[in-house]
């Protein structure tokens, strides 16, 4: 019998590899990490800037590894909103996963005020830094900046031109998680909005980046969620 699959959505400055560090504990699942242009495996391609067509990149993807009904889509921070829009996108296909796991992000309409993007690259550094979402040997080389900065640039500009509105509402369940150092950590509950299903929402310890210190714990919640809820669907 095949194994569910769980599709992980990177955050900005991520691509395929980014959540590598989990594989020893997501064994149960065949893992399909989903990877935008201008990094990693997808380096020669042009970057995305703009959110829907960063989802419709996405969406095909996804589309093309499909081959379980039994799947699970996972994304942190600017891929969290990724994960709720082709989710919604899936389901005008009449597709559903078992379940989304968002982590790093409090949901639509918290942040949209934020334009850092368009910072000079002085301030978004500063901004980036912050974050914790580079080591200090990528900020601190010039030549590491220069590779990283057009990719940063383009992801944040995907995340916070967002623009999901409340017809992004899904039908399958959410679960949320955060630092409880991160900013707006205390409105996680925003993303119950977005789902006329079930609910659930942690927050851990750590900053923006706390999945590193939290592997094991992150993918029992992973599991459990697609245990949880793969009966229902099975019933439905």
């Amino acid at each position: 019998m095949s194994k569910p699959q769980l599709f992980m959505f990177h955050f900005a400055g991520g691509n395929s590899y980014s959540f590598k560090f989990m594989n020893p504990y997501l064994q149960e699942f065949t893992i399909e990490p989903i990877e935008l242009p201008g990094r990693g495996k997808r380096s020669g391609e042009i970057l995305i800037t703009d959110f829907h067509t960063a989802a419709k990149d996405v969406y095909k993807q996804v589309k093309s590894k499909l081959n379980s009904k039994q799947f699970l889509i996972y994304g942190h921070s600017m891929g969290a909103y990724l994960a709720l829009k082709v989710t919604k996108m899936l389901e005008l296909d009449n597709i559903s996963p078992i379940g989304i796991i968002v982590t790093g992000n409090a949901g639509p309409k918290i942040s949209e005020n934020k334009k850092r993007y368009l910072l000079n690259e002085k301030d978004f550094v500063k901004e980036v830094k912050k974050l914790g979402g580079l080591p200090s040997e990528v900020l601190e080389n010039q030549e590491l900046l220069d590779y990283f900065m057009p990719i940063l640039k383009a992801d944040f500009e995907i995340s916070e031109e967002n623009n999901l509105e409340r017809d992004s509402t899904i039908n399958v369940p959410i679960y949320s998680l955060m630092g409880d150092t991160e900013e707006h950590a205390d409105k996680i509950t925003n993303w119950s909005k977005y789902t006329r299903s079930d609910f659930k929402h942690e927050v851990l310890s750590g900053d923006h980046f706390f999945i590193y210190n939290h592997p094991e714990r992150l993918a029992k919640i992973i599991t459990k969620h697609y245990h949880d809820h793969v009966v229902e669907k099975k019933l439905s």
